[in-house]
């Protein structure tokens, strides 16, 4: 049978079994790994109410706190909320080989980087 991907939608290597999160959406349990993460930072309150906060606060250095949520999805909820979206297979494919490419250049640049500096400071050393 063949496979989608390579990966098999989970960034699970070398685990037998992952820890199942709830879907934020629907409830749904999905293991960890698999689940689809966003992390969401947002002001409590609104922008309309922040004005009216700020112009009526006692304190003046009060900065108005924060909302950190992480919101994980079931891959059906993931698609449905277009938080993702289905790629065809050559696009899949394209922006793997893409991203690996990349990253191998980035760790050749750093490789070369550290050691022509370190080369070069010892040149100049004498």
């Amino acid at each position: 049978m063949p496979k989608k991907r390579r990966n098999g939608g989970r960034s699970k290597k070398n685990r037998g079994h992952t820890q199942g999160v709830p879907c934020t959406h629907c409830g749904r349990i999905v293991p960890k790994d698999k689940a689809i993460k966003r992390y969401t930072v947002r002001n409590m309150v609104d922008a309309s109410s922040l004005r009216d906060i700020k112009d009526n606060r006692a304190f003046e250095n009060f900065s108005i706190p924060k909302l950190y949520t992480k919101l994980q999805y079931c891959i059906s909820c993931g698609i449905h909320l277009r938080v993702v979206r289905v790629r065809n297979h050559e696009v899949r494919r394209s922006q793997y080989l893409r991203e690996k490419k990349s990253q191998r250049l980035s760790l050749k640049l750093v490789k070369f980087n550290a050691f022509s500096s370190s080369f070069l400071d010892y040149f100049f050393m004498f």
